[in-house]
C-alpha cells in the first residue's frame, strides 16, 4: 500500500505524450524554486521597508557571494540527480540506494564545510567586493548567520534532487510552501518586533530552511522503493560518489564561474555606491524569479534526458530538448516584458526611494528583456549534462560566459566613454548569445558520439 501511494507521485518520464508530463514535472518544481527565492526576497522586502537601505544593500549585495560558496555542492546535488534518474529508468535498485545514501551524506558534510567557511570568511570576502564601509558590518553579520544553516540548505537540495530523479516535485512545493509562511512571519516578527535587522532576517531564514530540511527527511525516510532512506545506511559508497563527482564536479565548477563572474560585476556595480548597489539588489530579486521558472525546464530536462538515457530510449532525447527549449522560450519572453512593464511598481515593494526605483529600471530593462536567451542556454546545458557529458558545458560556459564578462569588465568598461552602469547590464545578453550558439554545437556532436556508443555496446555482445 505504502508502495502504491508513492508511485502516485512519481512520472513516467520514459513513455507517452513528453510535454503534458514535462509541464507535469516544472510546474510545481518552478512554484518550489520561487517559494525558495521567497526566502531571499522577503529578507530584502522586510529590511527595504523597515530597516533602511543601508541594510537593504547589505542583504542584496550577499547574492553572488552566496551562490559562490554554495554552487559546488549544488552542481554535486545536480550529479545526484543525474545518476538516481539514470539508475531509476534503467531499474537498478540497489546502485539507485546506494546513490541515495551517498548523496544525503554528502549533503551534510558538504554544509558543515560551508557553515564553517562562511562563518570564518564573510568579512574578509567582502573586503575583497569592496563593499562600503557603511555596509560592510551588516552585510557581514548577515552572512555569518545565513550560513550557519547551511547544512539544513545543503540537505533540502540534495533530498530534492533525489526527489525530482523519480518525478516528484509536488511534495517538495508543499514543504515550501510552509517554509515559505514560516519565514515570512518570523522575518517581520524580529525585524519589526525585536528590532534585530538584517541579524533577524538571517534567522528566520536559516529557521525556515530547517523546516523545509526537517520535512524532506521524513519524506525519504517514509518513502517506498529504492529511493527511501535510511539513516542506519548513510555511507559514501566510493563508486556511486565518483559517478556524482564526475557529473556534478563540472556543474559545480560551472556554477562557481557563473558566480565569480557575476562577484566581478557586483565588484563594478558597488563602485557606484549604495543607491545603484540597493537598486541592482531589487532588480536581481526579480529577475531571480524569472530565471526560476525557466529553470524549472533545464531541471526537468535533465532528469527526463537521464531516465531515458538509462532506458536506452535516444529517440526521445532530440523532442525532450526542443518542448524543454520552447517552453523556456515562452515563459522567460513573457515574465521578462512583464518585469520590465511593472518595473516601477514592483521596486517600489523593495523600496520607496525614486533613486533606488530607477537604478534598478536600468538593470530590468536590459537583462530582463532578453532572458530568455538565458533559459535557451540552460535547457541546452541540461541535454548535454543529461546525456552524461559534463565537462563539455563547463568548458563552454567557462569561455563563452564568464571568460567573455571578465573581459569586458576588464577592458571595455574600463574605458571612460563606457565606464557606464549600462554597460556592466549589457555583459549579460552578449555573453548568453554567444554561449548559447556554442552549446548548440557541443550538442550536435555529443549526441554523434552517444548514438556511436550505444551502437557499439549493442554490438559488443554478439561479436564475442
Amino acid at each position: 500500500m505504502v508502495h502504491s501511494r508513492q508511485k502516485n507521485y512519481e512520472i513516467d518520464m520514459c513513455s507517452g505524450a513528453i510535454l503534458p508530463k514535462l509541464l507535469q514535472f516544472a510546474v510545481p518544481l518552478a512554484f518550489s524554486s520561487i517559494l525558495q527565492l521567497l526566502f531571499n526576497a522577503a529578507d530584502i522586502i522586510v529590511v527595504g521597508r523597515w530597516a533602511g537601505d543601508n541594510s537593504l544593500a547589505a542583504v542584496g549585495s550577499n547574492t553572488s557571494l552566496i551562490g559562490l560558496l554554495t554552487n559546488l555542492f549544488i552542481g554535486l546535488s545536480v550529479g545526484a540527480n543525474i545518476l538516481a534518474a539514470r539508475f531509476y529508468g534503467a531499474r537498478e535498485e540497489e546502485n539507485l540506494r546506494q546513490t541515495v545514501h551517498t548523496s544525503i551524506l554528502l549533503s551534510l558534510l558538504g554544509g558543515l564545510f560551508l557553515a564553517t567557511a562562511g562563518a570564518l570568511g564573510a568579512r574578509t570576502i567582502l573586503i575583497w567586493m569592496q563593499s562600503p564601509p557603511e555596509v560592510l558590518d551588516l552585510a557581514a553579520l548577515y552572512l555569518r548567520i545565513y550560513f550557519l544553516g547551511m547544512p539544513a540548505t545543503m540537505f533540502y537540495n540534495f533530498g530534492a534532487a533525489l526527489l525530482r530523479a523519480v518525478g516528484d516535485t509536488r511534495r517538495p512545493l508543499v514543504y515550501l510552501t510552509l517554509a515559505g509562511v514560516i519565514n515570512v512571519a518570523l522575518n517581520l516578527f524580529f525585524v519589526i518586533v525585536c528590532q534585530l535587522d538584517v541579524a533577524g532576517v538571517a534567522i528566520a531564514t536559516v529557521a525556515s530552511q530547517c523546516v523545509s530540511a526537517l520535512l524532506v527527511l521524513r519524506c525519504l525516510t517514509k518513502s517506498g522503493g529504492a529511493v527511501r532512506l535510511d539513516l542506519r545506511q548513510l555511507k559514501i559508497h566510493p563508486a556511486r560518489l565518483r559517478q556524482i563527482m564526475q557529473v556534478g564536479v563540472p556543474a559545480g565548477i560551472q556554477g562557481i564561474l557563473f558566480s565569480l563572474s557575476n562577484v566581478v560585476i557586483q565588484s563594478s556595480i558597488n563602485s557606484f555606491g549604495k543607491v545603484v548597489m540597493a537598486g541592482n539588489a531589487a532588480a536581481i530579486n526579480i529577475e531571480s524569479f524569472i530565471y526560476a521558472a525557466v529553470n524549472a525546464f533545464y531541471q526537468a530536462n535533465i532528469s527526463f534526458t537521464s531516465q531515458n538515457l538509462g532506458a536506452g530510449r535516444l529517440d526521445r532525447i532530440r523532442p525532450i530538448m526542443l518542448w524543454s527549449l520552447g517552453c523556456a522560450a515562452v515563459v522567460s519572453s513573457v515574465l521578462g516584458g512583464l518585469s520590465v512593464l511593472l518595473g516601477p511598481q514592483l521596486l517600489g515593494i523593495y523600496s520607496d526611494s525614486a533613486a533606488v526605483i530607477a537604478a534598478g529600471m536600468d538593470r530590468l530593462w536590459i537583462v530582463c528583456m532578453l532572458y530568455g536567451l538565458c533559459g535557451l542556454m540552460d535547457v541546452i546545458v541540461g541535454t548535454i549534462r543529461g546525456m552524461g557529458y559534463a565537462l563539455t558545458p563547463m568548458l563552454v560556459t567557462l569561455i563563452g560566459a564568464c571568460g567573455l564578462r571578465l573581459l569586458w569588465v576588464a577592458v571595455l568598461f574600463r574605458i571612460p566613454a563606457y565606464h557606464t552602469i549600462q554597460t556592466v547590464y549589457i555583459s549579460y545578453p552578449v555573453s548568453w548569445t554567444i554561449t548559447v550558439l556554442a552549446h548548440l554545437i557541443c550538442y550536435a556532436v555529443c549526441m554523434k558520439r552517444l548514438k556511436r556508443r550505444m551502437a557499439a555496446a549493442e554490438t559488443t555482445p554478439a561479436s564475442s
